[in-house]
């Protein structure tokens, strides 16, 4: 497990680009926070790092629950599940296609349920030392079985 310190937004987009150089295909990341806690700021600069384009348009997916952009090796499916009601759902948004050919970025990824693919890297951001823009950022990779 890593721990690391953010004491702004641009050290978040920092710490994003760094762990980018570690991604590759099938690669599923799950990003683990509260409301605020710089989910999609983290992941806007990774996509953006992975597709090699730092102007990239990329839109937190809240209301079409999936975006898809292309990178230099693979396609990126970035999810926003917080609006889903069952885990079923993932299914019709291509769940599976993600899995077996994409890296998959996923906020809110608890509402998977059942279907959470075993093999991930977590990533987890919360608040640190009792100020509001400093974020402690956890990232635990989870082998396979």
């Amino acid at each position: 497990m890593t721990k690391i310190l953010s004491q702004s937004e641009d050290d978040t987009i920092t710490i994003a680009r760094d762990l980018a150089a570690e991604i590759k295909p099938r690669d599923v990341l799950f990003l683990h926070g509260t409301l605020g806690m710089g989910k999609t700021v983290f992941a806007r600069a990774l996509i953006r790092e992975l597709c090699g384009d730092e102007t990239l348009e990329v839109v937190s997916p809240t209301f079409t629950l999936v975006q898809t952009y292309e990178a230099r090796d693979c396609d990126v499916h970035h999810y926003d599940l917080y609006r889903i009601e069952d885990a079923d759902e993932i299914f019709a948004l291509g769940w599976e296609d993600s899995l077996n050919e994409a890296i998959t970025i996923v906020e809110w990824p608890e509402r998977l349920g059942p279907y959470q693919p075993a093999s991930r890297l977590d990533i987890t951001l919360a608040n640190a030392d009792n100020d509001k823009d400093h974020r402690e950022i956890l990232i635990m990779k989870i082998p396979p079985p």
